[in-house]
């Protein structure tokens, strides 16, 4: 066993503190595997350990509750201890209990003092003699889904309204299952089949997407230390994001206008479909300086600089800088709420209430408001969250078109033909639907 203090279990829980107190899941832990030499399987401990937590933290509080008398007196520590050790003893199959008693006692005893040792010991084994508290237990029927699902009752209760009762339960139910790594081919300087060769040959395991014709899905390796990735051939983006760009339908010769573009997933492949002889360009804006060099960045890497056009400016003051009917394409990806993210950033859940769904709407108007006018007439303005909720997708469109008669919705296109059937001309992926990050998109026509 490593030394207490860099084993994954011990980062685990120095990193479940400071992200109970704000800090972001995956920059903490990028940060600690950046700091600490650690091999791939020590590596894939500690994100499995911090990321289950975090899904399962309201089921794991309610395991733990009634053996620790007096809760607020804990170190947060102690308690993030306790519930790595719940996490892995209930969830993952392949260590043994004893293993994962014995480590978390001795983390208490080199971390802590000996109080602190002896309290951790005595929960545990009360635990395993006691048996854990049954989910049945809860009277409440809406409780009892938010702990056995981990969600806050308040997002079960918008779900059902807005989806039936059956939507919502497929849908929580299919959040605290892993994300699956995927990645969209650069087409700007490669293609699925020497993509797929590359990553095969660097002993990676490889799936086609069954959502987006340029996505693929790694099940086995990591992409992101490949050749491959740094040459630029891909860049990791979920299959449900890859659907924006060919919705808007950019031409080579088209200028088009990226609102809310960093940190530059959908500005390189929009870029990627331009061609700059024939004066294509994407004007990507973010309104953090950092946020820009970032697009950049990204451009560089992806091989697309020399059609992409990072500018910091705030998308509500668009208007100031180009004219009216200036872009042939507009590409609002809104700031959002998030909720389609939940099984890729866990943390979402317990951060957002309704309240922040009806105050990003109002930005989302702002920003639709503000650059309608520079579209062409006959161009195309494609609105994408990665949300599931209403309030911020539907509600926007809605409220847009009723201010804006010189728009029409038309039916948002996918190239694989997704949902087909469905009556709705726009495009609602949810993440119980493929697997994949839970996104809306709606193409509007200037008329």
């Amino acid at each position: 066993m490593s030394e207490v203090g860099n084993s994954p279990r011990w980062l685990a829980v120095s990193a479940l503190a400071k992200i109970k107190n704000g800090a972001y899941s995956n920059l903490q832990l990028n940060q600690l595997i950046n700091q600490h030499s650690m091999d791939r399987r020590d590596i894939n401990l500690l994100t499995n350990i911090v990321y289950g937590v975090i899904q399962h933290r309201l089921t794991l509080e309610y395991w733990l509750k009634p053996f620790v008398r007096h809760p607020h007196q804990l170190d947060p520590w102690v308690n993030e201890l306790l519930l790595t050790a719940l996490y892995q003893w209930q969830y993952l199959d392949k260590i043994p209990k004893r293993a994962v008693f014995n480590e978390t006692i001795e983390i208490a005893k080199v971390k802590g003092h000996p109080g602190i040792r002896r309290f951790v010991t005595g929960v545990l084994h009360e635990m395993d003699r006691s048996g854990l508290p049954d989910f049945a237990a809860i009277k409440d029927p809406d409780e009892r889904l938010s702990i056995t699902y981990s969600m806050p009752i308040w997002l079960i209760n918008e779900l059902r309204d807005q989806l039936g009762a059956d939507k919502m339960k497929k849908i929580i139910a299919s959040l605290n299952q892993p994300a699956k790594q995927s990645l969209r081919v650069n087409t700007a300087v490669s293609d699925v089949e020497d993509v797929t060769a590359a990553l095969t040959n660097e002993d990676l395991t490889v799936d086609f997407s069954e959502i987006s014709p340029l996505g693929l899905i790694i099940t086995d390796g990591q992409a992101i230390t490949t050749d491959a990735m740094k040459y630029g051939m891909f860049t990791i983006q979920d299959e449900s994001a890859q659907l924006v760009v060919p919705a808007l339908d950019p031409q080579p010769g088209d200028r088009v206008l990226d609102a809310c573009a960093a940190p530059g997933g959908k500005t390189t492949q929009i870029a990627a479909a331009l061609d700059p002889d024939a004066g294509g360009e994407v004007i990507a804006l973010d309104i953090h300086a950092n946020k820009v060099k970032l697009i950049g960045e990204n451009a560089a890497r992806m091989h697309v600089a020399d059609r992409v056009a990072a500018t910091e400016l705030d998308a509500r003051k668009v208007g100031t800088e180009f004219q009216a009917g200036h872009f042939d394409r507009i590409l609002v990806d809104a700031p959002c709420s998030g909720l389609g993210l939940i099984r890729r950033k866990p943390e979402i859940r317990y951060e957002k209430q309704l309240s922040d769904s009806l105050n990003l709407q109002r930005i989302q108007l702002e920003i639709l408001d503000a650059v309608a006018p520079t579209l062409k007439k006959g161009g195309i303005m494609t609105y994408s969250t990665c949300t599931i909720l209403k309030q911020e997708n539907q509600d926007v469109i809605a409220k847009f078109l009723a201010d804006h008669p010189d728009f029409d919705l038309i039916k948002t296109p996918t190239e694989l033909g997704l949902k087909a059937d469905r009556e709705s001309d726009t495009l609602s992926i949810y993440p119980d639907d493929y697997l994949s990050d839970g996104f809306f998109i709606a193409c509007l026509r200037k008329k």
